[in-house]
């Protein structure tokens, strides 16, 4: 049964074992007997045997920072944190932060669970820069803390965002993952570090191979633990466990809190305190989000996108799908119609995805068309509209692709098309989050009720004019050289271009690469075939003066004196000598 709120009483940081009680929303230090009794409290349960259960948790706190919620320095964050922190305008705590940070900074292990956008980043990475010590404090170079995410580009973002807080002192962090070389990678772990934010696959290749010593690491965090589980990383995780000391701190944050997470927390953590930053019901969206939800055509979906995008007061926009398929044929047909748009998918080599993001992030390209691979890590800024493209799998993709907009307290709006035949799932959807849209209104790219829920001008078209074509585009990012190797990726921008692998398009390989492209051949004649059966080179020249090709075959033999086979040629009539 649920543990109701004891009587808080002033005393010193808890130890193991002790019940936390009672911790409101306008503390300012672990140790301020002070609470007003307007503020509601907030049960953390501190499990005995582990990872408590979800149904036991009561009420925490709500998200958006308030004029009440404690200073960072007000909870004994080191100074350099919290000037770092002041350097980029955050001064006080959200509500996962308030409650997170007094048992983080005295070591205890803790599950921190709030719904995505609230600031659970800063919730771990404020307790590992108050641990760690950097080069000019002794350090040797040796990574004493380990931060696993489940995508690059969370990876990405939490190394940023890490970084940012730490900036004023020597402690150094580097993001590891999937996709880059190994060399730079392998090159900064051998120069030094003190936190390393990777991802599963490649922390565990790097581990094995001995360049990642994990033997010092004395904290130890798993954020979006739900995700990772959905990406099957799970056992990973469990390997990379079992390479770190047994004495640490661990602490886990997630946005969902299914069972198998419970199981690992119970497995692997100390005691842990269970904190919820939210009320009971974890699938609530954020309700600064405004959502709308209409029943949309397949062929007209592009023409009803094009002109939200014109929408008054739209900023940055973020557009999902959930093909990586789908995602590039939006982002090009909203360039041809003017709009600066970048597709991230996994069809993309990294360095391609990194440019998209990059160009995202400083205002170059204002729309994002990306797959779920990037609803999880992806931190931007003045994000005011996200629109689902096509109906999600179910609530938590939903949720996890809203949470990219109205972050941090802001507001944003969410819009989600849905199609006839995605009627039944958006209904699953609709009752599990209990969103009162059962019954999507039928909705084309010239409905009234479109402009004016959204406020789109009047007489907007689906292209948009020259005269607001004022972003430099996706081409004006450059390309990161990442050194991969191996991976076939798709140009940005060009969804029917040739695969590239290796920097050497499959087109160029076919052909050769002294030979000319297929513009410079007379029309219907083959290229030259370089080898022959024995392995000498061969005169396989389109015969000239209008001499048949099947004339010049059979005359052509090995230097055996046996004919060449003829081959077969896809186009008819071109040359049927060359060899197999």
């Amino acid at each position: 049964m649920p543990r109701g709120p004891r009587e808080r009483t002033t005393r010193a940081p808890p130890t193991e074992g002790d019940t936390l009680t009672s911790l409101g929303t306008n503390i300012t230090s672990t140790d301020d007997p002070t609470m007003t009794d307007a503020t509601p409290a907030v049960v953390l349960d501190h499990s005995e045997t582990g990872a408590p259960d979800i149904e036991a948790e009561e009420l925490a706190a709500r998200a958006p920072v308030l004029p009440t919620s404690p200073l960072f320095a007000d909870l004994g964050v080191r100074p350099e944190t919290v000037q770092a922190l002041a350097g980029h305008g955050i001064t006080r705590t959200f509500a996962i932060q308030e409650l997170t940070l007094p048992l983080a900074l005295v070591g205890h292990d803790l599950i921190g669970q709030a719904r995505t956008g609230t600031g659970k980043t800063l919730g771990f990475g404020v307790p590992i820069l108050q641990r760690v010590t950097g080069p000019d404090e002794g350090a040797d170079g040796v990574p004493q803390a380990l931060v696993v995410v489940p995508t690059r580009e969370l990876c990405v973002q939490v190394a940023r965002d890490i970084a940012a807080a730490g900036e004023l002192r020597s402690v150094r962090t580097l993001a590891i993952y999937g996709g880059r070389a190994y060399e730079p990678q392998v090159q900064a772990l051998r120069n030094g570090v003190e936190i390393v934010v990777g991802t599963p696959g490649r922390l565990l290749d790097l581990a094995q191979q001995g360049h990642l010593i994990l033997g010092k690491v004395s904290i130890l965090v798993l954020d979006e633990a739900d995700e990772m589980l959905d990406l099957g990383f799970l056992p990973d995780i469990e390997r990379v466990l079992a390479m770190v000391p047994e004495k640490r701190q661990t602490m886990l944050f997630s946005a969902t809190m299914p069972g198998p997470i419970v199981s690992l927390a119970r497995r692997f953590m100390r005691q842990p305190t269970h904190i919820r930053a939210e009320s009971p019901d974890e699938n609530r969206t954020v309700p600064e989000v405004d959502q709308f939800v209409y029943r949309a055509h397949a062929m007209d979906k592009i023409e009803m996108l094009a002109r939200i995008l014109q929408a008054e007061a739209r900023g940055l926009t973020m557009v999902f799908c959930r093909t990586k398929r789908t995602a590039q044929k939006v982002a090009d047909d909203l360039a041809d119609r003017g709009f600066a748009a970048a597709a991230v998918h996994g069809d993309l080599g990294q360095g391609a995805r990194e440019q998209a993001l990059r160009a995202f992030r400083n205002g170059k390209v204002d729309v994002l068309v990306a797959t779920d691979v990037a609803a999880r890590g992806i931190d931007v800024e003045a994000v005011t509209h996200v629109i689902n493209y096509q109906c999600p799998e179910d609530e938590k993709t939903y949720l996890h692709r809203i949470g990219r907009t109205g972050r941090a307290g802001a507001s944003g709006t969410a819009i989600a098309f849905v199609d006839w035949d995605d009627i039944p799932r958006w209904h699953l959807i609709n009752t599990a989050l209990d969103l009162d849209l059962a019954d999507p209104q039928e909705t084309y790219s010239t409905s009234p009720h479109l402009y004016e829920d959204l406020g789109i001008p009047a007489g907007v078209t689906g292209r948009l004019p020259r005269a607001r074509r004022t972003r430099e585009g996706l081409d004006a990012e450059t390309v990161e050289d990442l050194g991969e190797t191996g991976r076939a990726r798709r140009q940005p921008g060009h969804s029917g271009g040739s695969v590239q692998r290796g920097g050497q398009s499959h087109e160029r390989r076919r052909t050769g690469a002294d030979e000319p492209s297929a513009p410079d051949r007379p029309a219907g004649q083959g290229r030259a075939r370089r080898r022959t059966r024995s392995g000498g080179a061969a005169n396989a020249a389109a015969p000239s003066g209008g001499a048949p090709a099947g004339a010049s075959s059979t005359q052509s033999a090995t230097p055996g004196g046996t004919p060449r086979r003829r081959r077969r040629r896809r186009g008819g009539d071109g040359l049927g000598s060359a060899a197999t």
